[in-house]
Order: C-alpha cells, then sequence, then structure tokens
C-alpha cells in the first residue's frame, strides 16, 4: 500500500535535512569553513549553475559531489512529489465527490429535500436513513456537510433559499421538503419559494415559536413541528406515564411503534389493578375478553417499580399491579369493566393511545 502524501513529505524532508548535514560535514573534513561547505551542498543539489566553492581536483571530494548529486536529487523529488500528491489527491477527491452527489442527486425521484443538518435536521437525516427513504441534505456549512457524507447521506452545499438551489436539489421530482433551519424567517421564505416551484410537494417546516405557526402554514408549510412543544409533551409523558415509557425504551422492538398504531385500530393502554378487582390474586390467564377479539400483553409493572416483561400466564397479580396491553378500542373497555380495572390513558410520539 503506497504511503499517504503526508508521510512521504515527512520522509521526504527527514532524508533530505539529513544528507544536507552529513555533505557539509564532509566537505568540513576536507578543510573547508562550515559556511563554504552547506553553501556548496545547497548550489549542488539545486543545480543553480554556480562555479565551485573551492577546486574539487581530490577523489573524495569527487565521490562526495557525486553522491550530494544523486541522494540530494532523489530526496528533493521524492519530497515535491508528495506534495503534488497531496494537492491532487485533495483535488481529485474533491471532483469525484463532487460529480458522485451530483449523480445521485439526478438518480433522485420522490424523495426528500432536508433543509439544515444542524441538532434537530441530523435526527431527521438519520431517522430517513435508517427507514431506507431517499433524501438529500443541503446546507450552507461545509464542515456539516462533510459530516452528512462521512455518515453515508447524499449532501449538498448551498442556501436552500434560492431557488438555483432547491432546482439542484430536484425539488421538481421531490416528494417532500423539511426545512429544520433554527431562524422562523429562512423557514417561511423557503416554503414560499418551494410553493413556487412544485405545488404538489409535501412541505414539513420548523417552528420556533407559537406565533410563527400560522405564518409558516400562510407561507405554504403542509405541516409545523414546534420543537419546544415536543420536548415539553416528552417531559409530561415521563411523569405521568413512567412506567409506560420505560417499557417502551427497554424493548428494542417497540421502537417500530408509531402513529399508525391507531390507524389500524388498536390501542395501547395501562391498566391499574384496584383492591376491589376480581384479579386480585389471581393469575394472567384468568383475563379474559368476551368476544370474537383479542388483546396482547406487552408486560406487568409490580407496585415496587420491577417491570416484568412477557409475563407468564401463572404470574398472580397484586393490587396496584399495572398491566400493560395493546388491543382494539372496543376489547379493552370491555376488559376493564368485566374485570373493574382503571383504565389510564397513554400518550406516545405525540400521538393519544386510549
Amino acid at each position: 500500500m503506497p504511503p499517504s502524501p503526508f508521510r512521504r513529505i515527512l520522509a521526504g524532508l527527514i532524508v533530505f535535512v539529513s544528507i544536507c548535514v552529513v555533505a557539509s560535514f564532509g566537505y568540513v573534513r576536507e578543510g573547508w569553513t562550515v559556511g563554504d561547505a552547506f553553501y556548496m551542498v545547497v548550489i549542488t543539489i539545486f543545480g543553480v549553475g554556480y562555479g565551485e566553492v573551492h577546486p574539487v581536483e581530490t577523489t573524495s571530494l569527487r565521490v562526495l559531489t557525486i553522491l550530494v548529486i544523486v541522494f540530494g536529487y532523489g530526496a528533493a523529488i521524492y519530497t515535491v512529489g508528495g506534495f503534488m500528491q497531496f494537492l491532487i489527491d485533495g483535488e481529485l477527491h474533491s471532483a469525484f465527490r463532487s460529480r458522485k452527489v451530483s449523480q445521485g442527486i439526478a438518480k433522485l425521484r420522490d424523495h426528500t429535500i432536508l433543509c439544515g443538518y444542524g441538532r434537530m435536521g441530523s435526527i431527521v437525516a438519520n431517522e430517513l436513513k435508517e427507514r431506507g427513504h431517499p433524501f438529500l441534505v443541503i446546507d450552507e456549512n461545509e464542515a456539516r456537510v462533510t459530516e452528512a457524507h462521512d455518515a453515508g447521506m447524499l449532501a449538498m452545499i448551498g442556501n436552500a433559499t434560492e431557488e438555483e438551489t432547491l432546482r439542484e436539489a430536484g425539488i421538481e421530482h421531490a416528494k417532500s421538503l423539511a426545512t429544520m433551519l433554527p431562524d422562523d424567517a429562512l423557514n417561511a421564505f423557503i416554503c414560499v419559494t418551494v410553493r413556487d416551484l412544485n405545488r404538489s410537494v409535501e412541505v414539513v417546516s420548523r417552528g420556533e415559536s407559537q406565533s410563527a405557526e400560522k405564518r409558516l402554514r400562510r407561507c405554504g408549510a403542509d405541516h409545523v413541528v414546534m420543537a419546544a412543544a415536543i420536548g415539553a409533551k416528552r417531559a409530561t409523558q415521563l411523569l405521568v406515564h413512567p412506567s409506560a415509557e420505560s417499557l417502551l425504551k427497554s424493548d428494542d422492538a417497540t421502537h417500530q411503534l408509531k402513529d399508525e398504531l391507531s390507524m389500524i385500530g388498536l390501542q395501547m393502554d395501562e391498566l391499574q389493578i384496584g383492591r376491589t378487582s376480581v384479579l386480585v390474586g389471581k393469575n394472567l390467564q384468568d383475563i379474559e375478553v368476551r368476544g370474537n377479539r383479542g388483546f396482547l400483553i406487552v408486560a406487568v409493572r409490580s407496585v415496587d417499580g420491577t417491570v416484568d416483561m412477557n409475563p407468564s400466564g401463572s404470574r398472580t397479580l397484586a393490587a396496584g399491579d399495572k398491566v400493560i396491553v395493546v388491543g382494539h378500542r372496543d376489547d379493552l373497555a370491555e376488559l376493564c369493566s368485566a374485570h373493574t380495572l382503571k383504565r389510564q390513558q397513554i400518550t406516545y410520539r405525540g400521538a393519544t393511545l386510549s
């Protein structure tokens, strides 16, 4: 494997300096001064055509001069070659990456254009990458674009408020656009520009203030995401339903659970066994739904806070235990009424499951 340009430059400089020192010492041994010896080495290696400082008449001086020419030239050429390789590799890498990005953009269809690769934009980009959804990142910051490239994402440097940048990103063929900039004014400007170029594209915009939501919608945003509101809802969820949240965190499979759960008629509930429930002192297998549908018991949280994932049917229930179940709305309501269970509302990722 060939050495890197930096290693080649470093090695060449070390060898070149060593040759200069050794050659100068050789001339000094022949009775020359240090200044004359160093001067002779320099004009010999670089071949400037000056005359000899002192006559080179002895065999030892002639051999030394020949060695200085051969090895000095070789070290100089090797070092200069390292510099050239460093420059060429950088330019070629930049050119190849630019060409690769251009070819990748040209192939995009029904993709998402993500404007901004900051704190919120990078999270969105990672989610899109995990789901295998085609997307393109646009950011003015070269370091952020490089970071996106290193993460295996398609990204380009540009100002998303300009029409040329959006056209280059394939806005005519895009399915959606998400602007995640921390500036409401810039997000609004991008929304207006996008609507002029493609009215059918779905636009999701980040909003920083409550007052900006209406303005962003008027500018063409189909959806407005309030980062502060999402954080507040999640904090409330952790406080109100810690058991459900810890369950969702501990089970990797539930990472795929999203708002689509309610769209197929399923709900998630946290059912607390009261003191008067007929299930107190009985097993999980005694829970049943009177009907032709069913439900899934995901976990049981004891009064002491421990969570039993995938509990067996022989587990004995006690007053205060919480049973986390997934099922149809009517089945869960019938389950609660049949066994005197307290039904609690669960909020997950912005969707109310009750």
